[in-house]
């Protein structure tokens, strides 16, 4: 939010409705999703579920999330929004395009 994006946090509802339902919020409103968790792209690559991109971070340390995710942002924005699956590490990002 500081550096102007539009987000939205699963935090800030009432109740957590699950991974599936997120995946599906986000995919409805066209939004990429940012976890810690490796279940949205089994759910994505598995499963199939429509998504419009997923960020995972693996390994970064608090102080160092929003700094990755404005690097993949920069750099992956395209890929992202045709649905791709980046995974973050501090050595390294991983792109799997959408199928």
């Amino acid at each position: 939010r500081a550096a102007g994006h539009d987000v939205l946090w699963s935090g800030d509802w009432d109740r957590d409705p699950g991974d599936t339902e997120i995946l599906a919020r986000a995919a409805a409103d066209e939004r990429s999703v940012v976890t810690l968790d490796k279940d949205f792209g089994e759910l994505a690559v598995v499963r199939g579920q429509r998504h419009c991109g997923i960020v995972r971070l693996v390994g970064i340390s608090i102080a160092r999330q929003a700094h990755a995710i404005e690097d993949v942002i920069s750099r992956y924005g395209a890929e992202l929004s045709k649905g791709a699956l980046v995974t973050v590490e501090p050595s390294r990002v991983r792109v799997r395009p959408a199928d």
